[in-house]
């Protein structure tokens, strides 16, 4: 599967003609803090995707990027936003399912088109950002404005906390 997923995100890639770097990484390095660590990557430089599902009943589910100095602040601004009443981080069941990918390894490259990608405005202040390749065997390095060519994606100003 995470071959199919992998060709997906560069067929993505070179749709949108954006400039970008593949990595191909040991999975078992995956996790942003082994990985930065590894691959000498500054931990301001990494982003996390992270799938947030509301606990409706269809749940709505939304994708968020967020740099890893940063957390999600999911229960207020992404909740406000997605005008839910309760939201949590998708379990790793319903990220695989929605996107084909695993946790470790969750891009915005690749994702349905009617999934709502909100961005840190943060990310916008990196020259390159590090994301996800849609397997934990692969990282993708963008310029931030790559990012806002993807459907569904906007910039939104405090979608985490410092820290």
């Amino acid at each position: 599967m995470s071959a199919d997923v992998e060709a997906r995100v560069r067929r993505e890639l070179e749709r949108l003609g954006v400039t970008h770097e593949l990595m191909d990484i040991d999975p078992a390095l995956a996790d942003t803090a082994a990985f930065c660590e590894a691959y000498d990557v500054a931990l301001e430089d990494s982003a996390n995707c992270i799938i947030v599902a509301s606990r409706d009943d269809p749940p709505t589910f939304a994708a968020c990027l967020v740099l890893a100095t940063t957390r999600l602040d999911v229960n207020k601004r992404v909740r406000k936003l997605l005008g839910v009443r309760k939201l949590s981080f998708a379990s790793a069941e319903q990220t695989r399912e929605l996107t084909g990918m695993e946790i470790g390894g969750v891009t915005p490259f690749g994702l349905p088109d009617d999934l709502p990608l909100l961005i840190d405005e943060r990310v916008r202040s990196r020259d390159r950002v590090v994301v996800g390749g849609g397997s934990r065997a692969l990282k993708v390095v963008v310029p931030p404005e790559a990012l806002g060519a993807l459907p569904n994606a906007s910039f939104v100003t405090d979608l985490a906390l410092e820290g």
